[in-house]
């Protein structure tokens, strides 16, 4: 079974067992988190597509850790002015293993 899940922003195809790095979110290692905006859940020749998400349809992940990626150099130069400015930034992630994809989870 697979699912497409919406968090941060992007979207993400995720199966039982997948580590995915999403943007960073408000958890601590080792705690457990529900994506809730499901966009799609598919098994072997079915798939059910949200308009625009599954109704009751949740994937359940664990937080394996926070970080941060790669630096990337941000290089700022005028030509003819003699002016350049060079700046990092370094993305801020999660780090995900999913651990169960619920096609109807119970109506709250």
């Amino acid at each position: 079974m697979y699912a497409v899940i919406k968090t941060g922003g992007k979207q993400y195809s995720v199966k039982v067992g997948d580590t995915v790095f999403v943007e960073k979110l408000a958890a601590e290692p080792d705690t457990e988190v529900t994506f809730a905006e499901v966009l799609a859940v598919g098994e072997e020749g079915k798939l059910k597509v949200g308009t625009p998400l599954v109704k009751g349809a949740t994937v359940t992940g664990k937080v394996v850790k926070n970080g941060k990626g790669k630096k990337l150099n941000i290089l700022t130069y005028r030509a003819k002015k003699g002016s350049m400015v060079r700046k990092g930034h370094r993305q801020p992630y999660t780090k995900v293993e999913i651990t169960a994809i619920d096609p109807k989870a119970a109506k709250a």
